[in-house]
């Protein structure tokens, strides 16, 4: 009895060890493949050239752009997943920016956030100019105590 236990556990400790060794080298196989095709067609997102973009074959439209705050632009377009690319228009000095027709959605709301941005930025006053005006306030209110001391008026 003890030796039929022995040799039916081998048995299985051997057919498992068979059937483990040919899923790990299948895993193996499908793996590399997928990383052949990969490394043959590679899916680009985010920014990228024209051509990878036309490249995959998804359709592409275009809007125009002026080139004061691209960088910014490239960030909501980052935080949206648009997948795009600028081309420079260097006789009118504007960006081309190209995108997936398919994104149209996406490119609109990464537009009208980025359109938000730049106009919230161009009301704001900078902290420069503030931090200057509140300066020369401060000298001159300094002037005024200095002159009322010198009357014989009452300290402010």
């Amino acid at each position: 009895m003890q030796d039929e236990v022995r040799d039916k556990s081998v048995a299985l400790a051997i057919k498992v060890g068979k059937t483990g060794g040919k899923l790990t080298a299948d895993l193996l196989k499908w793996a590399m493949r997928r990383y052949l095709d990969r490394s043959r067609n590679p899916i680009h997102h985010g920014k990228q050239s024209v051509k990878q973009l036309v490249r995959q074959g998804a359709g592409v439209q275009n809007i125009e752009i002026t080139g004061q705050n691209i960088k910014s632009f490239e960030r909501v377009a980052r935080k949206y997943g648009v997948d795009f690319a600028l081309k420079k228009d260097p006789s009118q000095g504007k960006y081309l920016v190209f995108f997936k027709a398919r994104d149209a959605d996406a490119i609109t709301a990464a537009f009208s956030e980025y359109a938000g941005k730049t106009v919230t930025r161009s009301k704001k006053p900078s902290v420069r100019s503030q931090l200057a005006e509140f300066k020369e306030m401060v000298k001159n209110m300094v002037q005024e105590k200095a002159k009322d001391r010198q009357r014989g008026g009452v300290e402010l």
